[in-house]
C-alpha cells in the first residue's frame, strides 16, 4: 500500500464532506517582509509599526492578502491539488487580524458539486475557515475549483450548486477592535482622498505595471505552502494547453493590489472580497496592470472615523488599462472576459473618514 498521497481527484468529493488540513502555520516578520519583496506592497497599516500603533493595533498585522494566501495554501492538498483551474471567490472575510506569531490551522466543507459534461473533471465547492492558534477564526471564504476525475467512468453526483450571496453587506463586515483612524494623518500615505472623496461610477486607471518572472511567482507561491502542481511543475504543464506553469491565481490577486495603490493610497484594510474570477491565464513573463472602479460606498454603523468602499479590481496582461475599452467582449455571441483581462475582482476596503 502506497504511503504517498496523491491528493483528491472529483469523485473522492462528496456533499458535506469536512476536511481538516495539515500543516498548522506560524506567521513571522519574516513572511511579511518577504511578501512586500515579491509583490511591492505599499499600504501603511502592513508597512510600519509605528503607523499601526497610532491606528491602535499592538504592532503591524499581516497583509490581509498574504494572510489568505497562508490559509489558502493550507487548503491546496486535499482540494485543488489535482485542479484543472481555480475558478472564482465568494463571501470571503477578514474577521480578526492576524499578527506575526499567530498560528493559522485550516479547515474546509464540500459545499457543492457539479460534474462537467465531457465526463473528465467536475467543479467543487468549498467553504474554508482559518483559526489562530486560541480557536478564533480569523477568515472565511468560498472558492470553487475544477478538479480532474481519476476514473472518467466514474458515475457522476448529483449536481448541486450553492447559492452564492452576491456581495458581504455591510452588517456583516468584520472591524477590527483595534482600528482607530480618529487622528489618521494623511502625509504617512502621501495620498490625499479619503473616504468621502469617491463616489460610485468612479474610475481609476493605475499607471504602475509590474512584470511577473519565473523566480518571482514560484517564490511567492512556496511562501503561501500552496503545493499545486500546475504552478510548480514543469514537466507536467509541457503537455498541457498553456505548454508552461500558470502563475497562482493569488498572485496576480496580490501583484494588482500593490498596482492600485496610486489613487487608492488610504484603503488601508481589506474587510471582504465579494467574489472574484480569474478570466484568463497568466504566465511568466506577462506584464500586470490594474484598473479600479467604484461599485458603492458605505457609512458603518457606530464609526464616524472609518468608511467602506465596495471595488471592482480589473488585473490586465500585457495591455495599460488606458487601453482598454469594455472589459467584457462579444466572443461567439457570449458576453466573456477581454483576453487581456486576468482578474475580475470585487472586493471591500476600509478608509478613513474626514473628522
Amino acid at each position: 500500500m502506497s504511503k504517498t498521497q496523491s491528493g483528491n481527484f472529483f469523485e473522492d468529493f462528496s456533499l458535506g464532506q469536512t476536511l481538516v488540513h495539515g500543516t498548522p502555520r506560524t506567521v513571522s516578520e519574516a513572511d511579511q517582509s518577504l511578501y512586500i519583496a515579491l509583490t511591492g506592497a505599499r499600504h501603511l497599516l502592513h508597512s510600519s509599526n509605528t503607523a499601526a500603533h497610532a491606528m491602535g493595533y499592538r504592532q503591524r498585522p499581516l497583509d490581509d492578502l498574504l494572510a489568505f494566501h497562508l490559509g489558502f495554501g493550507k487548503t491546496v492538498h486535499d482540494i485543488s491539488l489535482n485542479a484543472v483551474a481555480n475558478l472564482g471567490y465568494a463571501d470571503v472575510r477578514f474577521i480578526k487580524p492576524v499578527y506575526p506569531g499567530d498560528t493559522l490551522s485550516a479547515e474546509s466543507s464540500v459545499i457543492g458539486l457539479k460534474e462537467n459534461s465531457h465526463g473528465k473533471s467536475g467543479v467543487v465547492w468549498v467553504r474554508s475557515t482559518v483559526e489562530n492558534q486560541n480557536g478564533e477564526e480569523v477568515m472565511t471564504w468560498i472558492r470553487w475549483v475544477m478538479v480532474h476525475k481519476r476514473d472518467p467512468a466514474h458515475p457522476a453526483p448529483a449536481p448541486v450548486v450553492p447559492d452564492l450571496p452576491e456581495y458581504v453587506t455591510p452588517e456583516r463586515l468584520s472591524l477590527p477592535r483595534e482600528l482607530d483612524l480618529r487622528e489618521f494623518e494623511t502625509q504617512l500615505t502621501g495620498g490625499q482622498w479619503l473616504w468621502e472623496d469617491y463616489l460610485p461610477g468612479e474610475r481609476i486607471d493605475h499607471p504602475a505595471g509590474m512584470t511577473l518572472d519565473e523566480a518571482d511567482h514560484t517564490f511567492a507561491t512556496r511562501l503561501y505552502q500552496n503545493n499545486a502542481r500546475l504552478h510548480f511543475d514543469a514537466f507536467m504543464m509541457a503537455n498541457s494547453t498553456f505548454k508552461q506553469r500558470l502563475v497562482y491565481g493569488g498572485h496576480v490577486i496580490s501583484v494588482c493590489r500593490a498596482l492600485s495603490f496610486e489613487g487608492l493610497e488610504n484603503a488601508l484594510l481589506i474587510a471582504a472580497i465579494n467574489g472574484g474570477q480569474h478570466a484568463n491565464p497568466t504566465l511568466a513573463g506577462d506584464t500586470l496592470y490594474a484598473r479600479s472602479e467604484v461599485l458603492d460606498k458605505w457609512e458603518l454603523a457606530g464609526r464616524k472615523d472609518a468608511g467602506a468602499l465596495r471595488l471592482r479590481l480589473l488585473g490586465l496582461k500585457n495591455l495599460r488599462p488606458e487601453d482598454l475599452g469594455d472589459p467584457m467582449v462579444e466572443v461567439e455571441g457570449k458576453r466573456r472576459h477581454h483576453p487581456n483581462v486576468v482578474l475580475d475582482l470585487d472586493y471591500t476596503v476600509l478608509m478613513p473618514r474626514r473628522s
